[in-house]
C-alpha cells in the first residue's frame, strides 16, 4: 500500500509542477532548467554537499537565464 501512495503523491507533484510552468516565459523556463541541472551537478561533484548543491543551482540558474537571450 505504501508503494501506491508514493506513486500517487509523485504523480500529483509532477502534474502540479508542470501546471505551474505553463505561464512561464522561455527565459524563465531556461532559468529553472539550468538551476535544476546545476543543482544535480553540484550535488554529484561535491558528494551530496548542501553548499555544493545550492552553489550549482545558483550557477546553473544564471547560465540558463543567459542562454538564448536576445543580444542588445
Amino acid at each position: 500500500m505504501k508503494k501506491a501512495s508514493l506513486i500517487t503523491a509523485t504523480t500529483l507533484a509532477a502534474v502540479l509542477t508542470l501546471a505551474g510552468c505553463s505561464g512561464m516565459t522561455q527565459r524563465d523556463k531556461n532559468t529553472a532548467v539550468g538551476a535544476g541541472i546545476g543543482a544535480v551537478a553540484g550535488s554529484v561533484l561535491t558528494n551530496g554537499s548542501g553548499i555544493g548543491t545550492i552553489g550549482g543551482a545558483a550557477v546553473g540558474g544564471v547560465i540558463g537565464n543567459q542562454v538564448g537571450g536576445k543580444r542588445r
